[in-house]
């Protein structure tokens, strides 16, 4: 993982999507992110809601995993969809807050994003002059791994912050 990645705070929009929510641990289990976004693209593909070139793919998540036991943990899995867009079953539909975010784009393979984390939150956050605040982090997924030639994942990890 490159160490020197430049973070940066930005105002973000709010996104309108669907998820699935996930409660439990989830730290580096790559079948459980394969099989919640396996679910939500599968629901997504057959709606046209995967055609926008504008379309995100996201991870929402709630729950500080200092304070948090991993049996609570709380993540969404998530595509941006227009207002509009009807849900069903276990798919449902929310809001993410927009607002000032501070946003590293890091390219990882799937056993670094905890060490990514570590940096935005241990390395960049103390020395930065802002604090986060209680909206949820985000990851934003930019590419397909399988299309890079080194499998890596190209991904926006967004902290949402307040000035200190």
């Amino acid at each position: 993982m490159e160490k020197d990645v430049k973070i940066e705070v930005k105002e973000m929009p709010e996104l309108n999507v669907a998820y699935i929510q996930h409660i439990g641990p989830y730290k580096g289990d790559t079948k459980l992110f394969a099989g919640l976004f396996g679910k939500l693209i599968g629901w997504a593909g057959p709606r046209g809601l995967l055609n926008s070139p504008k379309t995100m793919v996201l991870s929402v998540y709630y729950d500080d995993p200092e304070t948090t036991e991993e049996e609570k943990f709380r993540m969404s899995a998530c595509i941006t969809v227009p207002k509009d867009t009807e849900v069903e079953g276990e798919i449902e539909k929310m809001t993410v807050p927009g607002g000032m975010y501070a946003v590293g784009r890091f390219e990882l393979d799937p056993d670094e994003y905890e060490e990514a984390w570590n940096m935005v939150y241990g390395d960049w956050l103390p020395e930065s002059g802002y604090q986060s605040d209680d909206r949820p982090s985000l990851e934003i997924y930019r590419n397909d791994p399988n299309e890079h030639p080194e499998n890596k994942h190209i991904v926006d990890i967004c902290i949402p912050v307040k000035p200190l």
